[in-house]
């Protein structure tokens, strides 16, 4: 008897442990031919087009598929292995050529529109109205009005991206784990915090080496380039992770032009007149020029504070070394911001940390939705995810129905690539049979519990906790009918609403009473450390500002405008407009947009849609002022926000879902007055 392959009919909740590399070929293969049959059935199908044979039917075409490879995808990148690396690169262009077929069947297109010339299409309403018209919108936006010869093209492009885009992740995990730097004169690590020295320290001792060992993930490269007195240390980290994928086999400068290069090419193809204009079609922004003239005008409002921070921070470091003090260093900015804050405000974020154990934070965080929008989250221990450390969750609605289970996995591997993000494994909703759970995930990459101490976050990591939830809620809240406009499937100028407006309780009294308090003791977060934080919140704001902005700003840019022929080296150009927005100038070697995963790891991912952030940050802003007139843990306001953003998905557009919680359109200024970035 043959073995069954897992991944060929995965259950509600997934076996990790039974999926292995060698399952993952002859499961796509056998998906992607079951995938085929189904489209092609549609395509050819006999009698009178309706809802049932064409639409729904298209909704759910490629399900069984897409639950499959977003658990190889996501295994690919939380619990790597060579053989699933391989394994993975085998199936992904065949998978992401299937994808790339479906606007481009002729046959499938002549049944969408035979079917909106029927009188049933033309009384549609509401969100059925919405997918017939957005499926056609998106069939002709990926090529299906082209000539058979272009569609050839059109899928090869796909199809490449996909390869390239892979790869480019791929660089960059393993670059970013190819550096170590080992520690053994304790002298060097002055000025470190203890948690920081402690993860050093344990990281050292489970590799089998004495001393300190520091990596260029997160936990570990942040607080050396904000801390540790040893300007040297600090450059060299530095430059080793604005380096990282430029050299030998884990080069990255050649994709980027190439994935630069095809990108234009599909925008060509479709009609646009550059891969923003194709991207941002269906988005808030519309166009990449509007988005181009948002960014550029909040950089003109944030120029004023831009300098003068800076003008301070180069001040501070004369007081500290006087006037014949070096001019400032990238490597040195963050130290010598955090010493000016710890000056202006007496405040160390450090000082935070062990009021934010992980466990508490989640505790609190599950408090607060179940008070804001009813729904109680339990944890299961029986589930099992894909590394021990994973936990598992269900989310349970006010009547008892289980809305969806999620997986939380925080903590870094050298198997799992870095960052926080949210994913989701299967989108369910409401049906005739009654309500089909959907199920998530969300990742970071925090501190790790050390020494016998549970895991403490820092103010920026429970920031980061609350705002990947923000998109699960988005996603296991969803009662939308039809998967392909539930939960996150929304406009990527919108999709950070939800994320980005959990943050604001970060900061609130209240709220933060619910959860921070003394790992040892208890003790809640005294009064007098929420005030300094709360004075040092708009610290340097200007800078974080320009930041994101300089992202923004190349990303468009590079999208837009770049020309090989003419802007010559692509590290070289991005390098050239990152600097306008730098506090410091950057050194030659400056390459971070070689390790830039939001724009390349992705076929589209964030790529001419970084603004999204920015952008977000104005609706999250504004929408906040509700729980602020109402109360931040109040029901009515929470009811509102999950019923008019959080169970729509784009069921709307998104323009007259902000307005259906407001009342208005959203007000630019929100953003600005929040970072204290108004005279």
């Amino acid at each position: 008897m043959s073995e069954t392959n897992p991944l060929l009919d995965l259950p509600f909740q997934i076996p990790f442990a039974a999926i292995e590399a060698r399952h993952v070929e002859p499961a796509m293969q056998a998906l992607l031919e079951r995938a085929g049959e189904r489209l092609e059935a549609i395509a050819s199908q006999d009698g009178r087009r309706n809802w049932e044979n064409t639409m729904a039917a298209l909704d759910s075409m490629s399900e069984p598929l897409d639950v499959a490879f977003g658990v190889v995808r996501h295994l690919e990148g939380t619990a790597t292995t060579p053989e699933l690396r391989e394994a993975f690169a085998k199936v992904e262009p065949l998978v992401m050529a299937f994808y790339a077929r479906i606007p481009l069947h002729e046959g499938l297109w002549n049944a969408v529109q035979a079917y909106a010339a029927t009188d049933e299409a033309k009384s549609l309403t509401g969100v059925r109205k919405r997918f017939l018209d957005k499926t056609i919108q998106n069939f002709l936006r990926s090529g299906a009005g082209l000539s058979p010869g272009d569609k050839k093209s059109l899928e090869a492009i796909e199809v490449e991206l996909a390869e390239i885009t892979t790869k480019f992740s791929q660089n960059v995990l393993d670059a970013t784990n190819e550096f170590v730097h080992l520690v053994t004169d304790e002298a060097l690590l002055q000025g470190l915090p203890p948690s920081a020295i402690d993860a050093a320290r344990e990281s050292a001792r489970a590799k089998g080496l004495e001393g300190w060992r520091f990596t260029l993930q997160a936990p570990s490269y942040t607080p050396v380039l904000t801390y540790l007195d040893h300007s040297p240390t600090r450059e060299k980290f530095y430059r080793a992770y604005m380096s990282r994928a430029t050299s030998g086999e884990r080069d990255n400068r050649a994709l980027i032009v190439r994935i630069l290069e095809l990108r234009k090419k599909k925008a060509a193809m479709l009609g646009f007149a550059d891969f923003s204009d194709l991207v941002l079609e269906d988005r808030m922004a519309g166009r990449g020029q509007r988005a181009w003239e948002f960014l550029l005008d909040l950089k003109t409002k944030t120029d004023p504070f831009f300098d003068r921070e800076n003008e301070q921070l180069t001040s501070f470091r004369h007081e500290l070394e006087g006037p014949g003090a070096p001019a400032l260093q990238p490597w040195d900015a963050p130290y010598y911001a955090e010493k000016l804050r710890q000056s202006r405000y007496d405040f160390d974020e450090e000082e935070l940390r062990p009021y934010f154990p992980m466990e508490r934070v989640l505790e609190g965080m599950y408090e607060l939705v179940h008070r804001l929008y009813g729904v109680r989250v339990e944890r299961d221990t029986a589930v099992r995810g894909w590394d021990p450390a994973v936990l598992y969750y269900r989310l349970i609605e006010a009547d008892g129905t289980v809305l969806g289970g999620f997986y939380a996995d925080w903590y870094p591997r050298e198997n799992k690539r870095g960052g926080a993000w949210m994913d989701a494994f299967r989108t369910g909703g409401p049906t005739p049979a009654g309500f089909v759970p959907h199920l998530g995930l969300m990742c970071g990459n925090m501190n790790p519990p050390v020494g016998g101490k549970p895991a403490l976050l820092t103010h920026r990591d429970v920031e980061t906790v609350f705002h990947e939830f923000g998109h699960l809620l988005h996603h296991l809240l969803s009662k939308v009918e039809l998967r392909s406009l539930a939960g996150t499937n929304v406009a990527w100028d919108f999709v950070e609403l939800p994320s980005q407006i959990m943050e604001n309780w970060c900061w609130e009294r209240e709220a933060l009473g619910l959860f921070a308090r003394h790992h040892e003791t208890g003790e809640p977060l005294p009064a007098a450390l929420f005030a300094k934080m709360n004075a040092a919140r708009t610290f340097r704001a200007a800078n974080a500002q320009m930041r994101q902005l300089s992202f923004g700003v190349t990303d468009l840019a590079l999208h837009r405008v770049y020309d090989p022929a003419h802007d010559g080296d692509v590290v070289a150009y991005s390098r050239s407009i990152l600097e306008e927005y730098s506090a410091t100038p950057l050194p030659a070697e400056h390459s971070m947009i070689a390790g830039f995963t939001h724009l390349f790891a992705n076929p589209v991912g964030y790529a001419a849609a970084y603004y999204s952030y920015k952008w977000a940050e104005v609706l999250d802003a504004d929408a906040f002022s509700l729980f602020r007139e109402k109360g931040v843990f109040s029901r009515e306001a929470g009811m509102r926000f999950r019923g008019c953003i959080l169970e729509r998905g784009d069921s709307q557009d998104p323009a007259e879902l902000f307005r259906s919680l407001m009342g208005r359109d959203p007000d630019p200024a929100a953003l600005l007055v929040r970072a204290g970035l108004v005279a």
